[in-house]
């Protein structure tokens, strides 16, 4: 058996999240319900659009926080950016990324290492000029520290996509009724301490889902210029066509 033969066999024997494309014409056996594919697909269409006119005109480094089994962090190769770094908590995910890089003819351009991103800084990462924090965000404890760290890595393009919860404003008597405060945003908490053990569920089971409105102002306050959210493509997935989950952009102005 080839090489490339055995790391099919491989990638056969498992179940995957993502349905990557394989060399061979085949794609990958999934462990999730059909009617979920699509997430897939309209996250990589709205990726797609912010990137590629950027990548047209020079290429880029990337940073795929929370990399999962590599789905973007290929697509990030792919698309044209000349390495990129997937950081990933799961000891298996990673194994499964890495297997897939190699399967696809892109280890010498991706590489992955185990860590979450309460651990990364400048110190000890290496800013990139595109960084990603795909699914994360939600199913963190604290998504502002996460936004700011997402900042301090970024040299060009920062793009974050999440689920998100009801938004709430107004004014807010802030610690006394002759002193009111306007409400910015609001995050929902959603408990997932029961479900830690699942590979697509939060490391500490306590999750802040933002508003819209929230994510792009903290956006905002954490130094990202041009803050938008991505269009969703007319047949995209329900929940990005219907506003329950966004992809966001934010660029950093370098003058």
């Amino acid at each position: 058996m080839t090489e490339q033969a055995s790391l099919l066999a491989d990638v056969a024997a498992r179940r995957w999240f993502y349905p990557f494309a394989l060399p061979d014409g085949s794609t990958t056996k999934l462990y999730i319900d059909d009617a979920v594919v699509s997430i897939h697909d309209t996250r990589s269409r709205m990726l797609a659009s912010v990137l590629i006119p950027l990548l047209a005109r020079e290429p880029l480094t990337a940073l795929d926080i929370a990399s999962h089994q590599g789905w973007y962090s290929v697509q990030l190769a792919q698309l044209g950016c000349q390495s990129v770094r997937g950081i990933e908590p799961r000891a298996q995910h990673i194994e499964d990324a890495e297997l897939m890089a190699r399967v696809l003819g892109l280890s010498d351009r991706i590489h992955f290492s185990q860590g979450t991103i309460e651990n990364l800084s400048p110190e000890t990462t290496e800013p990139a000029d595109v960084v990603l924090l795909m699914g994360l965000i939600y199913h963190l404890e604290n998504p502002v520290a996460a936004i700011r760290t997402a900042r301090a890595l970024c040299k060009r393009v920062c793009v974050i996509e999440t689920q998100v919860g009801p938004h709430v404003s107004g004014m807010l008597d802030w610690g006394s009724h002759e002193f009111v405060r306007p409400i910015q945003g609001c995050f929902t908490i959603i408990d997932e301490t029961d479900e830690t053990h699942g590979p697509e569920a939060s490391l500490g089971g306590i999750c802040l889902a933002p508003s819209t409105q929230t994510l792009l102002w903290v956006m905002e306050k954490a130094g990202f210029s041009d803050v938008a959210l991505v269009a969703v493509p007319e047949d995209g997935y329900e929940q990005h066509r219907h506003g329950k989950r966004v992809m966001a952009v934010g660029y950093v102005n370098n003058n």
